[in-house]
């Protein structure tokens, strides 16, 4: 990649944005508490790396001004996403990207943001996707999720691995992408909700991409926008009808 930093953006919309190395999509739902301090510290460890990047944050329908408090950010691109779902938010954000290398990360910074450098090594070793993992050798929860969430992503992860077999933690919030296999991925994805990283996965998989598992030092934020019951379930619901489509294939 070529040696620069954070490009400062002209625009502000969902227009077509300049192409960079690296673009980072971080979906937002009523963040506004959350986000000044993570894009300081994420826009900070950027202007040291020897990539040209940007972040685009993706309101997605926010109610506490979540996009004002972003947009006095000089650093970043603001963009919109009126469709519910992280996995819309994502979409969105992904799909409007011009860059090499686009990805996606949590607005809490459950993963250090340190862990870019691996994965995109990764990328650039020929990987058409790198994505943060809890369940590789190497990887460290330094605040692990309350017991009711680990019980059921235990049993997400093992049917998550029927559709695909050899990744071990579909659900990080932390995911890099070469762009034009994820975009060719995008265009047969249905999922909008939390199961969204399992259908994009396993697209990018059938079109022949290779996944690597870069290991990360998860910290658990009990702030988590995440509703245990209300995502839970529809996340499961999700994952049984993606599996009920590949069956009947």
């Amino acid at each position: 990649m070529t040696s620069s930093s954070v490009v400062l953006p002209r625009q502000r919309t969902g227009r077509a944005r300049s192409t960079v190395d690296l673009e980072l999509v971080v979906p937002a739902f009523n963040e506004a508490g959350r986000l000044p301090a993570t894009l300081a510290e994420l826009t900070e460890f950027l202007t040291q790396r020897p990539w040209r990047s940007r972040v685009v944050v993706v309101d997605n329908g926010s109610t506490d001004g979540t996009a004002t408090t972003v947009a006095g950010h000089p650093d970043v691109v603001v963009i919109g996403c009126a469709r519910p779902g992280k996995g819309a938010a994502v979409r969105r954000g992904l799909e409007s990207s011009t860059s090499r290398f686009v990805g996606f990360l949590d607005a809490d910074l459950s993963t250090p943001v340190r862990t870019l450098t691996r994965a995109v090594a990764a990328l650039e070793a020929g990987a058409a996707a790198a994505i943060g993992s809890r369940h590789v050798p190497g990887a460290e929860l330094v605040i692990p999720q309350p017991l009711s969430r680990r019980v059921g992503g235990a049993v997400f992860r093992a049917l998550a691995r029927r559709l695909v077999p050899e990744v071990r933690d579909t659900q990080c919030g932390f995911k890099l992408f070469e762009r034009v296999a994820v975009q060719r991925a995008l265009a047969d994805c249905r999922v909008d909700g939390f199961a969204f990283d399992v259908e994009l996965l396993r697209r990018i998989r059938l079109g022949g991409g290779r996944i690597a598992e870069v290991p990360v030092a998860w910290t658990d934020d009990q702030r988590s926008t995440f509703r245990p019951l209300h995502d839970g379930r529809a996340a499961f619901a999700d994952l049984v009808r993606l599996y009920r489509a590949e069956v009947a294939r």
